[in-house]
């Protein structure tokens, strides 16, 4: 009988990605970058260990969104105090905090346990298409549109 290979923290290889978020979709690269932290991609997946890759987003700026979100989708945050609601559209988000805007899609994709947590550590997103993780290296990832 064959026994599933379980991967164990010390052999897991990881890999550098760069992504560039240009024209691309927000969800859909979203979901494409998580797939990436979270290790799914890779044939020895196990969901206990923490076996995805690195990821960095350049061009954040210029990721897009359908429809009529930049006015009609609102991002919340609250202090915890009474009236500490804070909202921003979808298009404030996008011209004045593009690494948030980015990092709060990719991260609601991610798991919401320590696991995740370590996860959320790998990606790196800048804006601008300048990044300094030349020495790492990373492979050019591209996602459809």
């Amino acid at each position: 009988m064959r026994q599933t290979t379980m991967a164990k923290p010390s052999t897991v290889v990881r890999n550098w990605y760069v992504v560039d978020a240009e024209g691309v979709t927000l969800g859909r690269l979203a979901s494409e970058v998580a797939h990436i932290l979270h290790g799914k991609h890779k044939v020895t997946y196990t969901p206990h260990v923490e076996g995805g890759d690195y990821v960095i987003v350049v061009n954040a700026e210029k990721a897009i969104v359908t429809g009529d979100q930049e006015s009609k989708k609102f991002y919340y945050r609250h202090s915890g105090y009474a009236g500490g609601l804070r909202t921003r559209s979808t298009g404030i988000m996008k011209e004045k905090y593009p690494v948030e805007w980015v990092e709060k899609a990719i991260h609601g994709m991610l798991p919401h346990t320590r696991l995740g947590d370590v996860q959320r550590t790998h990606l790196f997103v800048y804006k601008g298409p300048n990044h300094p993780h030349q020495a790492q290296q990373p492979q050019e990832l591209k996602i459809k549109g």
